[in-house]
Parts: C-alpha cells; sequence; structure tokens
C-alpha cells in the first residue's frame, strides 16, 4: 500500500479568518482543498490513500477531518489538534481516540512565541497522556525547535514521534548547520520517525529542482534508515512550489536506488506501521 503521510484539507471559503498564516505569498492557497480534488491526483500516480494532517488549532479541526475520512476511505488516518497544554485534557482523549481514524495529534510548536515550548512542562505533560490512548505525535519544528524536541522525546521513550518536513531544513538558502547536526542528534531516539515532506516549500518556490533537495533526502536516510523514513506531499501547501504529481515524484525518483523493501517503506509501509494503518480501517 503506497500512502502520502502528510496532506491537508480545509473549506477556505467558509472559514477564511482561521488561516490568517496565509499572507499574500500564499495566494494560491486561499481557496477550498477537499477529498474531490486530491483523490484523482493519487490515482495518477498509483497511490493508495493519505493521512489528513490538522491546519488550525481547533477542535473543530479535528472533527472536521475525521467527518471527512469517514466518507471518503482514500483518508486512512487522520492526526488531529485538542490543546494538550489544558491540564484537563484527558477529559477529551478517551472520546476522540475511540474513534479508529485519529491516529495521532499534533500542536504547531514552530509557532509557539517559546523556542523551548516543546519540552515545556506543560507540553511534555500533554504529549505524555497520549500513548495510553494508541495515539502517536506529530513533531512540527523548525531548526531552532530541534534540541528541545530531543528533550521531550528523551522524557516519552515510549512515545511514537514523527518529525514533520525534516524539521524544515533551510534548503534555499543551502544550509545544512545546525540542523543537520540537531537533527542527527534527535534521530539516535529509536521511537522517532521523519516524514520526506515540505521540502518543496522549504526550497526557492520559483527556481528549484530535484537536486536541490537531493542532498537533504541523502542525509535523512542516512540518519532515519529506510524503515523510518515516509513520504508525505503537504499537498496543498506543496502548490505554492509545485503541483501534486511533481512534489511526490521527487521522492519517488530519489526512492528508486533503493531496494525493493526499502522503497516500500518509505512509499507506504513506514507510515501505515506508524500510524496504525490496518485492513480492517483502509
Amino acid at each position: 500500500m503506497r500512502l502520502d503521510a502528510h496532506q491537508h484539507f480545509w473549506n477556505y471559503t467558509a472559514h477564511a479568518a482561521d488561516y490568517g498564516w496565509m499572507t499574500a505569498k500564499h495566494a494560491v492557497l486561499r481557496r477550498d482543498f477537499e477529498p474531490p480534488q486530491l483523490a484523482p491526483l493519487l490515482q495518477q500516480i498509483g497511490f493508495d490513500g493519505t493521512i489528513a494532517v490538522q491546519a488550525r488549532e481547533l477542535t473543530a479541526e479535528t472533527d472536521y477531518l475525521l467527518g471527512l475520512a469517514a466518507r471518503h476511505p482514500f483518508i486512512k488516518g487522520v492526526v488531529g489538534w485538542l490543546d494538550l497544554t489544558r491540564p484537563d485534557i484527558e477529559r477529551d482523549l478517551p472520546r476522540y481516540s475511540a474513534n479508529p481514524l485519529l491516529r495521532g495529534l499534533r500542536l504547531l510548536i514552530h509557532d509557539q512565541p517559546d523556542v523551548d515550548f516543546a519540552s515545556s512542562p506543560a507540553h511534555r505533560r500533554g504529549v505524555g497522556r497520549l500513548r495510553p490512548y494508541g495515539l502517536t505525535y506529530d513533531l512540527l519544528v523548525r531548526p531552532p525547535h530541534l534540541r528541545p524536541a530531543t528533550a521531550l522525546v528523551d522524557g516519552l521513550p515510549d512515545q511514537p514521534f514523527v518529525v514533520d518536513h525534516l524539521a524544515k531544513p533551510l534548503i534555499a538558502a543551502r544550509r545544512f548547520s545546525p540542523w543537520r547536526e540537531d537533527l542527527a542528534e534527535l534521530a539516535r531516539r529509536p521511537n522517532v520517525t521523519c516524514k520526506l515532506s515540505g521540502l518543496v516549500t522549504e526550497a526557492d518556490w520559483a527556481a528549484w529542482t530535484p537536486a536541490d533537495l537531493v542532498p537533504y533526502l541523502d542525509l535523512a536516510l542516512e540518519l532515519f534508515g529506510p524503515h523510518r523514513l515516509m513520504i508525505g506531499s503537504d499537498w496543498p501547501v506543496c502548490t505554492c512550489a509545485a503541483d501534486y504529481g511533481r512534489t511526490m515524484r521527487v521522492v519517488i525518483d530519489w526512492a528508486a536506488k533503493l531496494s525493493p523493501g526499502e522503497r516500500d517503506a518509505v512509499l507506504g509501509g513506514t507510515c501505515a506501521k506508524f500510524y496504525g494503518i490496518h485492513p480492517e480501517i483502509t
């Protein structure tokens, strides 16, 4: 099974005020992106399904995505949002985790004013409640957040984590340090996997080529190995820099050098294992 491990949906027409992060340079995103638009794009590249990831910090976002997943079988799982910093978060966790389509949660760590938010007591306490409910956690971080994220992971060695977008390296600037060293340290933790997603929008939107991304993909392979890597499109955000097919083709073509088993892991197997995508909910 081939899976896109990271993409988003939104109804911009009805909820434009919820997407304040869409500045003028994101004008292409200021419209509705929903399952009927993505389904044919998946078919064109031979992929079987996706993981829909939250794009708003609202409980209503989780409800919205779970509703879409219930109606569209190609959405294999949802990474939603709940305010994990609330002391009473366990009031919500039993109800939401009872839905088999909710596979994990995510907070927008890289948008927090405190660079150490990932390792803050309230955040760590909330993430620490997820494991008994079978929920994973997506780490949405930039390079300055990698060390606090590592501290978080060290305190929760049994919690499954995945790094979104390779921690957003500065590809357009062709910079590697200190991102490379800090990601290498995080990758030493066996309960951390990584998404090969969101890279085209870290490159030069107008002039990037696959060759710009390959050194970062190669480093991810070196650090995590193929069985802790998963392809993701970050659609529709990727459309700021490339269409869906071109975005996914970067990793598909790069993975051609791997063995068949390794390639299967990157293109879907790792995602299915991490998010617990079983036949009964596919």
